[in-house]
């Protein structure tokens, strides 16, 4: 019923979500590489050959080599001015050295002589200032493409390595960067060729129908396989429909009928299978590129953190948290005792105390997770195996097989066996929606906000809110509600909350 409805919802938005024919795109393109100090071997070469792939992609291109601020400046305003009103396109790719000062990211040109952090300012350009001119044109869809990662000869001013992690892509915007907040990206040969991310990027944007958030997810594996893990590029995103680098491909789209998505989920699990308890890399690193945004891709993304530990340092985000680069969220004697309360009346149902009581071979066990008596079962990054209401293959991730990132989304397909013994299926999509520090009983916590939901074939359907900390295995907080498919009202729900905590060993 629900794949019914969303293929009824999707027609009638197309018209609303999907590129129309002549829409404006209008792209700015700059690599500096003639620095006096600190020259770089590939970030001239790297913005022609963008700018000429944007070109063949059906984009007005705006393209500087070398650029000294003043020029950089004037380049924004005109590409500002040759998309204002229009509700086209926004792309803006830069190579060259960037450096982050006080959580803003600052573009290096050519003729910047940065002594003090007060040079700063006055002598780059805020990244911030190019989103803020494109988000004033009222474009629809606006993209930014940073290749400016590098280690740079600024480092003494600068507050870290590389560019800062930002704040939530403003809306309708899709930010790439060529590496994880907090560190550097290779440049390249040293004669010829491009840099280690332009080069993916231009292979893939070459590759016909791909959704960006493909694109950028086969870019990223890439890089990570041919880098060894030491840089992971990184993507923030608030887009709300598909955007196509194809011209007018999304306009042609037809929503696909329910047995088209059978017949593909059942491909994709038939290659699943085929390798879900291998101990090699390349067969995830192969799988991910193949269904970069499939039914399984952040169970798969986890076991390939498994397999293959990121090399990359972790920055902490502005309050000070963390994110362990391997998504191991449970331990051995974890224990959260948690109270449900009827949302409403503020009544408490009863308590529970959840215990992970063993971790073996990747899978966490626990009990009482959703209430006395009930029992449970999730992979190391969060994904449910067993709940009470079956039995779940692949399991459906209720957290990111990596990191939390505000605007990031999953979505998928797992088969289910009842505990009736009934086999049907289980559609469910999740959201990261915003960090929040919240205070509760148990104390006070940094958590990223996410909603979920979830249907069965059954019927049976149930959303919830939580909040959830990057490193532990349970919501510290939630909200649900539950329903069937003969009425659109919730049958029951319930709030639950950490009263107390002991984190086990190990």
């Amino acid at each position: 019923m629900l794949r019914h409805c969303l293929v009824l919802f999707a027609m009638l938005c197309m018209s609303a979500g999907a590129q129309a024919p002549g829409e404006v795109r209008v792209a700015l393109v700059i690599g500096n590489a003639a620095y006096p100090d600190g020259p770089l071997a590939n970030s001239a070469r790297d913005a022609r050959d963008v700018g000429a792939k944007l070109r063949a992609l059906g984009f007005d291109v705006i393209e500087l080599v070398d650029a000294r601020r003043e020029q950089m400046a004037g380049a924004i305003a005109t590409a500002k001015a040759s998309l204002e009103g229009r509700q086209g396109v926004g792309l803006f790719y830069y190579a060259g050295h960037g450096l982050q000062l006080d959580w803003r990211n600052y573009l290096v040109p050519i003729d910047a002589r940065l002594r003090t952090t007060a040079d700063i300012p006055r002598q780059t350009i805020d990244v911030a200032s190019v989103i803020d001119a494109f988000r004033a044109a009222g474009n629809r869809v606006n993209i930014v493409v940073l290749d400016a990662c590098r280690d740079n000869p600024f480092g003494s001013i600068s507050s870290g390595k590389g560019l800062a992690q930002p704040d939530q892509a403003p809306s309708g915007t899709f930010v790439a960067y060529a590496t994880a907040p907090g560190n550097v990206a290779q440049d390249g040969p040293a004669q010829g060729g491009n840099g280690l991310y332009t080069q993916y990027l231009l292979q893939e944007l070459a590759t016909p129908k791909s959704r960006i958030e493909d694109i950028f997810k086969r870019v990223r594996l890439s890089v990570r396989k041919q880098s060894q893990g030491r840089q992971i590029p990184w993507e923030s995103t608030s887009l709300e429909d598909d955007f196509y680098f194809d011209p007018g491909h999304s306009a042609a789209l037809a929503p696909a009928a329910d047995r088209t998505l059978q017949t593909a989920y059942a491909a994709e699990k038939f290659d699943w299978d085929r390798i879900k308890d291998s101990s090699s890399a390349d067969d995830f690193f192969g799988f991910l590129q193949k269904y970069p945004n499939g039914n399984v891709a952040e169970v798969a993304q986890a076991r390939l953190d498994r397999i293959a530990t990121p090399q990359i340092a972790t920055q902490p985000d502005r309050d000070g948290t963390v994110q362990k680069p391997t998504a191991s969220r449970f331990r051995s004697g974890d224990a959260f005792e948690f109270v449900f309360t009827d949302p409403v009346s503020g009544t408490v149902k009863y308590r529970s105390k959840a215990i992970v009581e063993a971790i073996e071979d990747g899978v966490a066990r626990y009990s009482d997770v959703f209430g006395p008596n009930t029992r449970g079962a999730s992979t190391l990054a969060g994904a449910v195996l067993e709940d009470s209401a079956g039995r779940y293959d692949p399991p459906y991730p209720l957290m990111p097989g990596g990191e939390y990132i505000v605007g990031k989304r999953w979505s998928g397909r797992s088969d289910v066996v009842t505990p009736q013994g009934r086999k049907t299926t289980v559609d469910y999509e999740a959201k990261v929606l915003a960090k929040e520090r919240i205070v509760m009983p148990a104390g006070s916590f940094d958590t990223f906000k996410l909603q979920f939901s979830f249907v069965q074939g059954t019927g049976l359907w149930w959303k919830s809110i939580y909040w959830a900390v990057p490193d532990m295995g349970f919501a510290v907080r939630m909200t649900v509600e539950f329903g069937n498919s003969k009425s659109s009202k919730p049958l029951s729900s319930f709030s639950r909350e950490l009263i107390s905590l002991k984190l086990g060993p190990g």
